[in-house]
């Protein structure tokens, strides 16, 4: 039995490539959330007029990799103090948000938030919202990184959480 979990942490060609090498991970898919227009482009979404975030819904396989530690690979994969950005990218669509998709993991998601605080020096302004619906991305953003020789740029991993959760092809920092 697999389970799905939406995360939002910048780009989401990153967080997509991120994921994808976590051991348990069965898949990766770059998509939008948390906006008001029905299936929208990634020019709509550009357009900061939907209100979508860039996000990425994870399928996973629980016996292997826990909701738990997703959202630690979520935490170490971001600063989620900033707001409505990462790095060199700008805009809501960039926004820090866990998208819960069962009560229970809004209540990880709440508890993992108040945990992760203690290793940022300024508050975590990521939001915890109900995942209303998924959107796919379209084609030319799925698996980005593997199809066009770039590496991610803005998603890098303390070295601890690389060997810990046995990462494969993460770049520590």
């Amino acid at each position: 039995m697999t389970e799905t979990a939406t995360f939002g942490a910048g780009c989401f060609w990153g967080v997509e490539w991120v994921f994808r090498k976590v051991p348990g991970v069965i898949d990766a898919v770059s998509g939008y959330s948390g906006g008001t227009t029905a299936n929208p482009t990634y020019r709509d979404v550009c357009s900061h007029t939907t209100g979508h975030a860039e996000v990425v819904r994870v399928t996973f396989d629980p016996a292997v990799v826990t909701y738990e530690q997703l959202l630690e690979v979520f935490w170490a994969m971001h600063d989620p103090t900033q707001v409505d950005r990462q790095g060199p990218d700008i805009g809501d669509q960039y926004r820090s948000v866990i998208f819960t998709e069962t009560p229970e993991q809004e209540v990880q998601a709440t508890a993992s938030k108040a945990k992760a605080q203690a290793r940022f020096s300024g508050p975590i302004a990521t939001g915890i919202e109900p995942l209303a619906v998924f959107y796919p991305a379209e084609d030319y953003h799925q698996r980005y990184y593997d199809g066009n020789g770039h590496t991610p740029y803005c998603h890098v991993f303390p070295a601890d959480v690389v060997a810990s959760l046995g990462l494969t092809g993460a770049k520590a920092g």
